[in-house]
């Protein structure tokens, strides 16, 4: 007889799920699929950009955190009512990337990356890196655990009993429980300073999140086209990875002809509640100039 496995979800298990029951529940979702030639911008990184230490996965979100700028309204949040269809869209200038990244106990947890509309690609890396840094001496049952009470408190203000008790119900019974740590264990990790762990600073939502699948498998040979939005964001993109495909150019004389070239597939996903696609223009229009342009990345070090 062939064998099965059962495992019960865990804490961060268990957040995935609900934040994308969420969001499939709520979100009416449009997708893009956008495949940029980056032919010239791809080798002007791995000559220019890439001996400075700066990864592929750096310049992507520095990339696209410039093509934001240009679509503003692509890094909102949004507060509505299906009820009484009420909606208020709230555009932050600031932007914080929320990044799922694989954490040294190879769980994927999804970062809140601060305030990178104003980072340099220099400091942008440096701050990933103290992500990791600090991702090694984090509890992550612990991390998490602090920001379900904390949810579980908002639920209680905003009057939603029975979602609360459920919560709890969840957390504490049976065999789904949340195992954190206790007695003398609880204490020497709370004694570790906040500038060596990760917090809920660090785990809060973002204003929109990007997904780099690229990073996990470089010799894929498919492309993300369906990703969810994550509540209240109204944006989500994930970066595939290069890959070289037949395109059609045009010659100087007008001809066109097939070459291979390589391109770069993104998905971008919106909430169509929030967003049009004509929202979307803009940000494609300042992402092909770079792409076009690539000698402008060198003064993001």
């Amino acid at each position: 007889m062939a064998r099965q496995f059962t495992s019960h979800f865990g804490i961060q298990r268990k957040m995935v799920a609900a934040m994308t029951t969420q969001s499939w529940r709520e979100i009416p979702h449009v997708t893009y699929m956008y495949e940029p030639d980056v032919e010239a911008f791809f080798d002007f990184y791995t000559e220019e950009i890439k001996p400075h230490g700066i990864s592929f996965n750096t310049l992507m979100l520095k990339v696209i955190t410039e093509g934001l700028k240009a679509a503003i309204k692509m890094n909102s949040v949004l507060d509505y009512d299906r009820h009484y269809v009420k909606g208020k869209l709230t555009t932050h200038e600031k932007i914080s990337i929320s990044m799922p990244m694989i954490l040294p106990n190879d769980e994927m947890m999804t970062v809140n990356l601060h305030g990178f509309h104003k980072k340099s690609m220099t400091e942008m890396s440096e701050y990933i890196e103290d992500i990791r840094r600090r991702a090694e001496k984090t509890n992550l049952n612990e991390a998490m655990y602090d920001i379900s009470i904390n949810k579980t408190l908002g639920e209680l203000k905003k009057g939603r009993v029975d979602v609360a008790a459920r919560r709890i119900l969840g957390a504490k019974l049976g065999k789904h429980r949340i195992v954190t740590l206790k007695g003398k264990e609880k204490e020497e990790y709370e004694s570790i300073p906040d500038t060596e762990r990760l917090t809920k600073y660090d785990f809060e939502p973002g204003t929109i999140t990007i997904s780099n699948i690229g990073s996990l498998y470089p010799q894929q040979r498919g492309a993300c086209t369906l990703l969810e939005i994550v509540p209240p964001q109204v944006t989500a993109i994930a970066v595939g990875s290069a890959q070289d495909k037949p395109v059609v150019i045009k010659k100087e004389n007008g001809e066109k002809e097939i070459v291979i070239r390589k391109i770069l597939p993104l998905c971008i996903a919106f909430d169509h509640r929030a967003l049009d696609f004509g929202d979307i223009v803009p940000f494609l229009k300042r992402m092909d100039n770079i792409f076009e342009n690539p000698e402008q990345i060198k003064e993001w070090l």
